[in-house]
């Protein structure tokens, strides 16, 4: 029994981490976001079109989240159904999640929802869980998929 309680210590804390990320970046809180990711990072979101699965600096995640998000009214993660396979001081992780965008805009469509999955490789190092990989892999948008676009041209008219 022993055993199987420090398991499951370890999976919550490597699920706490997941979830001090997406609450963090809503929140957009930089700092803890940081605090959640190793220093480098196999960073994967070609799921939306972007670049191919490359190892890039957390640093430069963070800069391209915040600058990503800045102009959006509210940001929402929700995530869940949690698979968490354990290795030591490496783990990975599997979560289904939704983020929902919000931008309010002449269209009065004012949000953009994303539903997918994640892959994570966690590190565990210091005593703290932490992401050394993350994968976004896109199941489907739904809203304004112009939101920023829409918000923009309302701005102009007022």
């Amino acid at each position: 029994m022993p055993g199987n309680l420090s398991e499951l210590v370890e999976k919550e804390a490597v699920v706490e981490t997941i979830t001090r990320l997406f609450v963090s970046t809503d929140r957009r809180d930089w700092e803890a976001v940081r605090s959640c990711l190793a220093d480098r990072v196999m960073f994967d979101m070609s799921s939306l079109g972007g670049a191919e699965a490359a190892e890039v600096d957390a640093r430069s995640i963070i800069e391209g989240w915040e600058k990503g998000l800045r102009e959006l009214k509210a940001v929402h993660h929700q995530a869940g159904n949690f698979l968490i396979e354990l290795d030591g001081d490496r783990a990975t992780a599997f979560c289904y999640a939704i983020a929902s965008h919000y931008l309010p805009n002449a269209s009065g469509q004012n949000t953009r929802v994303f539903v997918g999955s994640y892959d994570f490789g966690m590190e565990k190092t210091t005593g703290r869980w932490r992401i050394d990989a993350f994968r976004f892999n896109l199941k489907y948008i739904d809203g304004n998929r112009q939101l920023e676009e829409a918000a923009a041209v309302l701005e102009k008219k007022t």
